[in-house]
């Protein structure tokens, strides 16, 4: 079994009521700080592996509320990565005092991106005490168009991947002040320090966790041996480009579309960092996947989604020349799996109290088909560079996981 190195396990670890209960009176707090003369309702925890999200009211309008606990997700939070609850609480005094907390850095990327001619951002409705407000925000994601409009999957990721196009632009990267990126959404980063350490563990993971105990030594061979072809896999890569930006956390859930699917979409929580145009383009992917694999729609449905996915992949990578555009797919398909990996081994290490989202608890149930995926076009990939058919093969392979 892949094992992790957290923290000893007689350690006080910080529990889900103990957390929840502290970020929703936090976020209480802060809106009765900004907003003294308005009534203040929290409605619903958004569940998350991440960071703790909330639904409220402020008076009369519908807002999100976000704050993170030292800049780590729930899960390694929960797992004691960073140390017992009294010190987590200690710690977390001194870190939203920092301009360099995640909060700070999400409040003000929301704001360069509002000062660009795109993307279109939720708006920030204040921020205070290491909490994050944003207006919310109606109409159907991008996920949910997909599944009832599969035929104009091209179209719709175009104007999600259109409205990126102030970002791709060298140069950009300049609009990002020092430190202000988000690194720790990188999808390089992540792939790297959860499976590639200083040397304690070939992978901070706990596969073997409460959430999901069937076929756990299958599921943890397969994601082992791909580990170890995707680490062989990134000497392949090229260096990232320091000159543009990145949205970074580029989801169907974080594009929604609320004028109908033929306007301009709107994107919510950002992950800005300086790397090439690619990284979301691997990200939409990936998330897209394995929404659609979570979704177990029919295999014609499916095979449209793709079919559209693969178009803008080519349009995405059209202006290369044969050779470039073979490497760069081969980029792509590299970081697709490494997301892969990240969010899916994240999602089964979660304690079992911890609510997952959705598509987290879909995916742990189909843990098995995602990591045999994730095997087999890795394999694939270990081949030589300008191997022909590869893409029709990994759409073949995804269609066969879907179903």
């Amino acid at each position: 079994m892949i094992t992790g190195a957290y923290a000893d396990p007689d350690l006080a670890r910080p529990t889900v009521a103990e957390v929840f209960v502290h970020s929703a009176a936090l976020i209480h707090r802060a809106a009765d700080g900004l907003w003294p003369d308005e009534l203040v309702v929290l409605e619903a925890q958004v569940p998350s592996v991440t960071g703790y999200v909330h639904r409220l009211r402020v008076g009369d309008r519908a807002l999100y509320a976000k704050t993170s606990l030292l800049g780590v997700s729930l899960v390694s939070l929960l797992r004691g990565k960073v140390g017992s609850w009294p010190a987590v609480r200690e710690a977390q005094r001194d870190y939203v005092r920092r301009q360099d907390s995640l909060m700070v850095r999400e409040a003000a990327q929301l704001l360069v991106l509002d000062g660009l001619n795109g993307p279109r951002v939720c708006t920030v409705a204040g921020a205070r005490d290491g909490v994050l407000f944003t207006e919310a925000v109606a109409g159907p994601t991008l996920g949910e168009l997909l599944l009832t409009q599969p035929e104009e999957t091209s179209a719709l990721v175009g104007r999600c991947l259109a409205e990126l196009r102030p970002l791709h632009r060298p140069g950009t990267a300049r609009r990002l002040g020092p430190g202000a990126a988000i690194n720790e959404r990188s999808i390089f980063g992540t792939f790297c320090r959860k499976f590639d350490g200083d040397g304690a563990a070939p992978c901070v993971v706990q596969l073997n966790a409460e959430q999901w105990r069937g076929e756990s030594e299958l599921v943890a061979e397969l994601v082992r041996v791909s580990v170890r072809r995707l680490l062989a896999l990134r000497e392949t890569l090229p260096a990232a480009a320091g000159t543009t930006l990145a949205y970074g956390d580029l989801k169907p859930e974080h594009v929604l579309f609320p004028e109908g699917p033929e306007v301009r979409p709107v994107l919510v929580d950002p992950g800005l960092l300086r790397a090439t145009p690619i990284v979301d383009m691997a990200k939409l992917l990936s998330r897209t996947v394995l929404f659609i694999t979570a979704q177990q729609r029919d295999p014609g449905t499916a095979r449209l989604i793709l079919d559209g996915l693969a178009a803008s992949a080519r349009s995405h990578l059209g202006h290369l020349s044969l050779a470039d555009r073979q490497a760069m797919l081969r980029h792509l398909l590299v970081l697709w799996l490494m997301d892969t990996l990240n969010i899916v081994t994240t999602y089964l290490s979660a304690p079992a109290a911890l609510p997952l989202p959705a598509l987290g608890a879909a995916v742990v149930r189909r843990a098995v088909p995602v990591c045999s995926l994730v095997d087999a076009v890795s394999a694939d990939l270990m081949g030589p560079t300008g191997r022909r058919g590869r893409g029709d093969r990994t759409l073949a392979r995804i269609v066969e996981a879907i179903a």
